[in-house]
């Protein structure tokens, strides 16, 4: 049994639709396929929870039209009978959408958040299984959220792993399909409340469900040949990472390499399963293989966070920034769930480099200002290089200006300004 993974750019179409669908023809396996929302319909339900939480009606309205809209347009590009049950399944979901917008919103923004983002996975999944059936290919769709538990986090819920592991064996039976269409990046709390395992968490879905499921393989489709060496829209001349160890692929995606979400590496690595990220566009191209594998070194490595912003933090009254004042200052960020990206301390400041996420960022800097002096500054690009050396910080370090340097031994952060800017 394998486990597919289909994210957002894989099925923005309905030309998309039928090229995955004939990627999965090709395998006689039996398939979980763990799939992602539309092209960018998670984008547009964040501007429909933003105009929810600030009741901008008139938004809120023409954004939940033009979502509709796309989905049933990808509909008409596959299924040519209207009266095609995935019409009414659709349309259930969206006046289950529509009705929980016109609610009042909750106190806890985060909880809000969940019960409306997941929308875009369960209209995607409704959709594809559905064309599978349509072209022979034997399917189900499956309810994730009745599978996988976790605590109630919302945004960053945490997996329950006994009971998620009983209730995913239970659900994920093969009685006579081949294919098992789930979605990512969703689960619920024992009581049944929609949660979320974070941003860009289908691929961590797929490895839960691999893990519980002791699947042969993890396959993550992507629009690019597989695990590059750098960003395509930053460098040219990119190299393919054709073989990857669990502990290169983890420490990559800590840093934000975006092929690859963070959390996916560990179920595997647990479980000694291989995980391939390939070409959905050219699917017979080899990609990346990452695995329990042994090798001197890699090419060096290169992750750019863009809108980076630098916090420094004082004390008021030029005393050292000790334990008791770290400790503050942690939990002020993990209150808000705000993560650094970097850190670094002095005997008197702290500066930390995040995410330029306004929301969380006015929240943090409120509470901070409470107890220290603070500042920040905007704009910034935060580089990490694996496997650096002098040439690679060159390379990076064009037309730009330093402001803080992190290095180890095989990994260098740079935060780093435009100098034309």
């Amino acid at each position: 049994m394998l486990v597919f993974k289909f994210g957002g750019a894989s099925v923005k179409s309905a030309e998309a639709v039928k090229n995955i669908v004939k990627i999965l023809g090709n395998y006689s396996d039996q398939v979980v396929v763990v799939v992602s929302a539309m092209g960018k319909t998670t984008n547009a339900l964040e501007r429909i929870i933003e105009n929810f939480a600030t009741r901008n009606e008139e938004k809120l309205k023409a954004e939940f039209a033009q979502l509709k809209l796309y989905h049933l347009e990808i509909c008409e590009g596959l299924f040519s009978d209207k009266s095609h049950s995935i019409y009414s399944e659709l349309n259930q979901l969206f006046e289950s959408l529509e009705s929980r917008i016109q609610a009042e919103p909750a106190l806890n923004y985060d909880f809000d958040y969940d019960q409306i983002i997941g929308y875009g996975e369960l209209l995607s999944t409704k959709i594809i299984a559905a064309y599978l059936q349509e072209s022979g290919l034997p399917a189900r769709w499956i309810d994730v959220r009745k599978a996988l538990k976790t605590d109630n986090t919302y945004r960053e819920g945490r997996i329950d792993w006994a009971l998620s592991t009983m209730l995913v064996n239970e659900k994920f039976n093969f009685n006579g399909e081949r294919f098992l269409v789930t979605q990512g990046f969703l689960a619920s709390t024992s009581s049944n409340m929609t949660t979320s395992l974070g941003r860009e968490g289908s691929d961590y879905t797929a490895a839960i469900l691999a893990h519980m499921l002791k699947a042969e393989s993890v396959t993550i489709w992507k629009d690019v040949p597989g695990v590059l060496n750098a960003d395509p829209k930053y460098f040219d001349d990119t190299i393919l990472l054709e073989k990857l160890s669990y502990l290169d692929a983890i420490e990559l995606a800590y840093y934000g390499t975006s092929v690859i979400h963070p959390k996916t590496i560990k179920p595997l690595q647990n479980k000694n399963i291989n995980l391939y990220v390939k070409s959905f566009i050219d699917p017979e191209a080899p990609g990346t293989m990452i695995g329990n594998l042994d090798y001197e070194k890699l090419v060096p490595s290169f992750i750019f966070k863009m809108d980076q912003v630098l916090i420094r933090i004082s004390p008021h009254d030029f005393s050292f920034i000790a334990e008791d004042n770290q400790e503050k200052i942690f939990g002020i960020f993990h209150k808000h769930g705000l993560k650094m990206n970097l850190q670094q301390t002095s005997a008197i400041s702290f500066q930390v480099v995040v995410n330029n996420d306004k929301r969380k960022l006015r929240l943090v800097v409120d509470e901070l200002e409470e107890s220290f002096k603070v500042s920040y500054e905007t704009g910034l690009e935060l580089v990490t290089i694996r496997y650096f050396d002098d040439a690679t910080i060159r390379r990076v370090m064009i037309n730009k200006t330093l402001l803080l340097e992190q290095r180890g031994v095989q990994n260098i952060q740079l935060l780093i300004r435009d100098l034309g800017s």
